[in-house]
């Protein structure tokens, strides 16, 4: 027994650690079998005209190292991420620092703006019968509209008006990042049972210091687990948003220009350091969560 659990003791997490490397390591086979398979039609292509015969190996490391690849080897994603974030001066428009700072900037302004509307309009549901049956649906409904329909005409008319810049993709980020907060916050404050209320009401507690010292605690696990959710759609908001505009700056328009000029290694290093992003602002969310939860004595 002893024997037995002392790799455990030394190696903690390892058995967590596994399945994640096998999987990542089945990803990564399959994507290289991929990528081969489909760079494999380019080459056969330009063997055949030039009246050659390409051995299977050769036919391999070519479609592993084409400039623009359907679908990039694994490899080369990984020296685009590398040039892209280390390999160019952060002020550099070459630089994916610099591009990931355009987007974050216009994604927390949609976030705060986003999160803002959702508490408050969240509070007028929760205290007012004519806001729950009227604003909810118009909240539910606003969603179904695609954010693709949505944003060109955003751009447009503040274009129109002369606002361009960071505002515009902070409302659409705000339009998709409001209603995860609204959501959530309008189930977090109703959780509150009725002995709860009914013993403020007999403290003589108006409204206001109902909503501060009983709602809103009791809201806080809702909101920060709908707050993962918005600040990840926020920043697909913006993405979103720099793309019609033919935007010159964010991760958007790396995207953009990447499909205009059939570098594939830019489109997916811009696509993962947009996922890198996202998970940093997802896992930062949740750091804010655990200290503030645990300083309220509801952390589990």
């Amino acid at each position: 027994m002893t024997d037995a659990a002392t790799p455990r003791s030394r190696w903690p997490g390892t058995g967590n650690l596994l399945p994640v490397l096998t999987v990542i390591l089945a990803i990564v086979a399959l994507w290289y079998l991929a990528a081969v398979w489909m760079n494999a039609t380019w080459e056969r292509d330009q063997t055949a005209r030039a009246g050659v015969e390409l051995a299977l190996p050769d036919l391999i490391t070519l479609t592993l190292t084409q400039d623009r690849p359907v679908l990039p080897a694994p490899h080369q994603v990984a020296q685009g991420l590398w040039e892209g974030l280390a390999g160019q001066p952060v002020t550099s428009r070459r630089s994916l620092v610099w591009h990931a700072w355009v987007t974050l900037s216009a994604t927390l302004a949609g976030f705060a703006i986003g999160t803002g509307a959702g508490i408050l309009l969240a509070v007028g549901i929760v205290h007012s019968r004519s806001m729950d049956q009227s604003v909810m649906p118009w909240a539910v409904a606003s969603q179904t509209v695609p954010i693709l329909a949505i944003a060109p005409m955003v751009i447009v008319v503040l274009a129109s008006a002369g606002i361009t810049g960071l505002l515009p993709k902070a409302i659409i980020a705000a339009w998709l990042s409001f209603f995860p907060v609204l959501v959530g916050m309008v189930k977090g404050l109703r959780t509150p049972d009725a002995m709860q209320l009914d013993l403020m009401r007999s403290w003589s507690a108006s409204r206001p210091q109902v909503l501060a010292r009983l709602r809103l605690p009791s809201s806080l696990p809702y909101l920060f687990a709908s707050l993962k959710v918005a600040i990840a759609a926020a920043l697909v908001g913006t993405i979103v948003g720099e793309l019609p505009a033919g935007a010159t700056a964010g991760l958007g328009a790396r995207l953009l220009s990447g499909s205009y000029y059939g570098q594939t290694v830019q489109i997916w290093a811009a696509l993962f350091t947009a996922a890198f992003l996202a998970a940093g602002l997802v896992a930062l969310v949740s750091l804010i969560e655990r200290r503030v939860l645990a300083r309220m004595g509801l952390a589990g």
